[in-house]
């Protein structure tokens, strides 16, 4: 297999059709990125015709209108109490009042004189106080802006406009749209002698938006936000725009801007401007097909283009990578016809190895020969040493042995010095070189320390291992000595190496086979790091904890533990990285049993992966593709304990608990609400619905605070007094009545809260709402 060809290629192949990539998807980003802005900037434009259109329609009527109102005619006749026996002047106000002019087909006109209880229109004159719709006008007088648009859709009872229309029957139903002008103007809020209303077409405005799948559906929003001019099935349709568009002007304060949304499983954009003259908002829906409609094709374009080019790329790199390859392929043959029998076949191998292989092969000389040899003792050696440490020789062996390897052959005492690498973190190695690294330390330990007082160094799982004879005897200089050449080792490694290491030493021994326990007295000793940390000597008898009997209180423990639960609950993440350090200290200082404080931090990574799955979520989210008992065995350090649980536990955790109780905040407000309004009639309290939502109620009331504003009973309180209020306005019901159907002790308090609320007692209210609605005397 030509394996060097392959790679050429497939680097060519890279090389060249990553940056066509790269254009391309860079180049259809900024043209539809464009071209969207385009079409919106197009449909905002048209938004805005439609907008003047409608204004111009509107002004015109308001400005004949306010020729009409500062006629002499009408100001002749605002002052006198006209009758039907006024024929002139009655004819007169009803020519004006039909020729007011407007695009709009006017449809009927109302002048009202509250002074002397008259109301003419466009057929009749009629005293105000017989008039059906006399309550109306009253309202309309009421209103604080001196000229104003009513959106409200009635009926017209009147046939003379749609006589005049000449397209309505007499009677017909038809949607209009009133001006109305009160007179005088100014001041402002001041009772009003007399009242002006004209009703037009809601048609002749609806003929003005557009409605198409290309340009969108406009229609038009009054101030309240009630779509006027739309139709049931497009109100409905229509209703989580209306809501959206009236957050946004109501709460952001954005007069017009853009967006997308849902509506009947299809997403559509939807502009919408507000305007300044009437408080009208002007909304125009387009489907996002439309809006992307020119940019699918310039997606199939920039594909297209693309596809080309990779295909040339992909010609001109086999070409190329064939043409660059013949070299190395002469090459190639050449050497294989040079080899030795017996020798790799290339197949296995890339051609430039094979070459560098068979290259090398013909340069062996003596001295490389006699190098290899020398490298192969060296290796029996640590085989033989090796052999001694896993318990596979005898004295009587290794003794045969010693002489033909020039280890040491006299000695008093013996001791083990055991290394390992301590956390390759911070540091410029990467963890597959740690192998890599206690080879240089091996080779390190085999050049610094003199061959009369070592065996040769070895590796043995993950550690360095070197065996002392001393001819001393002495307790005291044996620890001095070992101590002292575990400091060298140690100084010389962080030296060259840059490496926090650590090095265990074991008790003074005299025969050869005990070496594998002394081994385990060296490991037993590094253990020492959970506790006292990274980067030290330490010998086994200062290990051994000098306690016997002493019981592990585990309270302090559970305390700190259900400490961490609950900060992880409230998603506190500063609070659970402090109580998980005084966690540590309070395990890691414990003079426990061997492994002990492994299996407490795996109970309390259960504890946290038993709270993610009470909410719900996956504990592969946390902890996937890691095997978490397999990672807490292998830590050695505080260091990386801390830094595990910190980065890979307590993070993850604390932000997937986030998003979910965002989300659950919501819900369950909104369920508070809906119990607050069907059941406010009853006595419900916080730990009532507390009880219906299984949630506690100190949780209830800190969720329905921060969504809503207002404390639960708070919110109750003033819902039931604007239900109080509804009822006083609707009902014939008593004050006591309404006062125990709210489920209020006694009327007294019922009264302080409604006047609190509302500035008047129940009783003043009605009272008010009875004078508001008795008609004046004639």
């Amino acid at each position: 297999m030509r394996t060097y060809l392959l790679r050429l290629l497939i680097f060519s192949l890279i090389l060249g059709a990553l940056p066509t990539l790269f254009i391309g998807a860079a180049s259809y980003y900024i043209a539809t990125r464009g071209m969207e802005e385009k079409v919106n900037e197009g449909s905002m434009h048209l938004l805005l015709q439609t907008q003047l259109r409608v204004e111009q329609m509107l002004q015109s009527l308001e400005k004949s209108t306010t020729q009409f109102v500062n006629s002499s005619l009408l100001k002749s006749t605002l002052d006198r109490a006209l009758t039907s026996q006024d024929f002139i002047q009655v004819r007169g106000l009803q020519a004006e009042l039909t020729h007011l002019q407007s695009t709009a087909v006017v449809k009927q006109a109302h002048l009202v004189n509250f002074s002397h209880d008259w109301v003419l229109n466009l057929l009749a004159l009629k005293p105000l106080s017989t008039s059906e719709e006399a309550d109306t006008f009253r309202t309309y007088a009421g209103q604080s802006d001196g000229i104003a648009w009513n959106t409200r859709i009635r009926l017209a009872t009147d046939t003379a406009a749609a006589g005049e229309a000449g397209a309505d029957l007499p009677g017909a139903p038809v949607e209009t749209i009133s001006l109305i002008y009160k007179i005088p103007l100014i001041p402002p809020g001041s009772p009003s002698k007399a009242l002006l209303v004209v009703q037009i077409s809601s048609n002749d405005i609806r003929s003005v938006l557009t409605h198409s799948e290309t340009l969108g559906v406009h229609y038009i929003l009054d101030p309240a936000g009630n779509p006027f001019l739309s139709s049931r099935s497009d109100t409905e349709a229509y209703r989580n725009i209306n809501s959206a568009i009236g957050r946004r002007v109501q709460e952001l304060g954005q007069a017009q801007g853009f967006f997308y949304v849902e509506v009947n499983d299809r997403k559509v954009g939807v502009m919408y401007r507000t305007s300044g003259y009437n408080g009208w908002t002007y909304v125009s829906v387009v489907s996002h097909e439309a809006i992307t409609r020119e940019t699918k094709t310039i997606g199939i374009f920039t594909a297209a283009v693309c596809g080309v080019i990779l295909l040339i790329v992909l010609v001109l790199a086999y070409f190329g990578s064939r043409k660059m390859y013949s070299p190395i392929r002469s090459l190639l043959i050449y050497t294989e016809e040079i080899g030795e029998d017996g020798e790799p076949e290339r197949g296995r191998k890339d051609e430039l190895a094979f070459i560098k292989q068979r290259i090398e092969s013909l340069a062996v000389s003596k001295t490389n020969l006699k190098q290899l040899m020398q490298g192969q003792a060296g290796s029996l050696k640590e085989f033989c040493v090796l052999k001694l440490f896993t318990g596979q020789m005898s004295d009587n062996e290794f003794a045969f042995r010693t002489a033909s390897y020039g280890f040491p052959t006299e000695w008093n005492r013996l001791g083990v010095l055991t290394l390992q690498i301590d956390s390759l973190r911070n540091t410029r190695y990467k963890e597959q070189d740690r192998e890599l690294l206690l080879f240089a330390i091996n080779n390190i330990v085999d050049e610094l320390l003199p061959a009369q007082t070592r065996f040769s160094p070895i590796l043995l799982n993950e550690s360095q291992i070197t065996l002392l004879a001393s001819q001393t005897e002495d307790v005291q200089e044996l620890r001095s000595f070992f101590y002292r050449t575990a400091e060298q080792i140690k100084s010389t490694v962080e030296q060259y190496l840059q490496l926090t290491v650590s090095i265990g030493i074991s008790r003074p021994f005299t025969q050869l086979s005990e070496s594998p326990l002394a081994y385990g007295e060296c490991l037993e000793a590094l253990k020492s790091r959970i506790s006292l940390g990274p980067d030290i000597i330490v010998h086994f008898e200062d290990s051994v904890s000098k306690g016997t009997g002493e019981t592990v209180v585990y309270s302090h423990l559970k305390l700190i533990e259900e400490q961490i639960i609950q900060s992880l609950r409230e998603v506190h993440l500063q609070r659970v990285n402090g109580l998980f350090q005084q966690y540590l200290d309070a395990v890691l200082n414990k003079e426990l049993y061997a492994q002990e404080h492994r299996i407490l931090l795996v109970q309390l990574v259960s504890r946290i992966l038993q709270i993610v799955q009470e909410q719900g979520i996956s504990v592969r989210k946390v902890v996937e593709r890691e095997a978490v008992v397999e990672r807490l065995l292998r830590m050695q350090t505080r260091e990386e304990i801390s830094l595990w649980f910190e980065a890979r536990l307590f993070a993850p955790v604390i932000g997937l608990l986030a998003d979910k109780s965002e989300t659950q905040y919501i819900n369950i407000a909104d369920r508070m609400l809906a119990m607050i309004h069907e059941q406010y009639d009853q006595d419900l309290t916080l730990e009532l619905c507390a009880g219906t939502l299984n949630f506690h109620p100190v949780y209830l009331s800190r969720v329905f605070k921060r969504e809503v504003g207002l404390p639960f009973s708070d919110y109750l309180s003033e819902y039931r007094m604007k239900m109080a209020k509804l009822m006083l306005e609707t009902t014939s019901m008593k004050i006591s009545e309404i006062s125990d159907k709210l489920q209020y002790k006694n009327n007294s308090s019922f009264i302080r809260n409604f006047r609190r609320l509302f500035g008047v007692t129940p009783g003043q209210y009605r009272e008010n709402l009875q004078n508001d609605r008795r008609p004046p005397e004639s």
